[in-house]
Parts: C-alpha cells; structure tokens; sequence
C-alpha cells in the first residue's frame, strides 16, 4: 500500500514538475487545445452531443444504446420500437412524434409524449442526434 502511494504521489510530483517547466505560451496552447476539443454551446457538434445524452435518457431503454429498436425492454411490446437508425422520417416527423408520443401520431401507444418533460433545446438536439445517425439518404 505504501508503496503504491509513494507510487502515485511521485507520479504526481513528476507530471507538475513537467507542467512547472512549461513556458507561458506552451500553457496557452495547451488550454486552448483544451477548449477546442470541447463542443461549445451553440454549434451542431454541442447540439448532438446533448442530444445523444437525451436519448440515452429518454429513450434508450426502448429504441436501444444503438437506436436500432433493439432496447432492453423493446421485447414487451408490439409493434416493436422503431429502429432509428434506419428511419427515414423528417426532421419536423421526429420532432412531433417526440412531443406527442407515438399515439398522439398515430403509431404506437407505448412511445409516451415527451412534451411535458423536455425542453425545446432537449427536443432539438434530439432530432440533430437522431439525424446524426440516419441514413445518409433520409429527408432532413
């Protein structure tokens, strides 16, 4: 045990002695390729990145971590949950079919309407992550 922590504490002495010896604009450069790895809030890569924690929130337990309709609990039901992957449907489809639920648009009863639970942005990066991952050919 003890061995292990001196271990780790020279580990960690010898990666601060490392960054101690960084010039200023190496620091700069290493916090801005920092900054540049990280989605901000209002580009298309932030928007599906929030979408796919949404999905996999909301929606996962059914349409599956794949979004092919193979979720843990798809085999309950009848029709099976979509498999998203492949759904051709709109932008403005998906978009309505989270708000109003899967019998609020004729489809299955089981898919619950989202519009009480989610936000607008929620909503939106939703459809931008279920776009992300449709097939290349399908209406946007």
């Amino acid at each position: 045990m003890r061995l292990a922590l001196a271990a780790a504490l020279c580990a960690l002495l010898a990666a601060n002695a490392a960054h101690a010896q960084q010039t200023p604009e190496q620091m700069k450069a290493e916090a801005q390729a920092k900054l540049d790895a990280f989605p901000y809030k209002n580009t298309p890569e932030a928007s599906m990145f929030r979408g796919q924690i949404v999905f996999l929130n909301y929606c996962m337990l059914c349409h599956g971590p794949n979004a092919d309709g193979q979720g843990r609990s798809a085999r309950l039901y009848n029709p099976k949950p979509a498999n998203l992957r492949a759904s051709m449907m709109n932008d403005q489809y998906k978009e309505m079919i989270v708000r109003r639920g899967g019998k609020g648009m004729g489809r299955s009863e089981f898919m619950p309407p989202w519009n009480e639970e989610l936000t607008d942005e929620q909503v939106g990066d939703v459809v931008n992550y279920l776009r992300s991952i449709a097939p290349a050919d399908a209406p946007k």
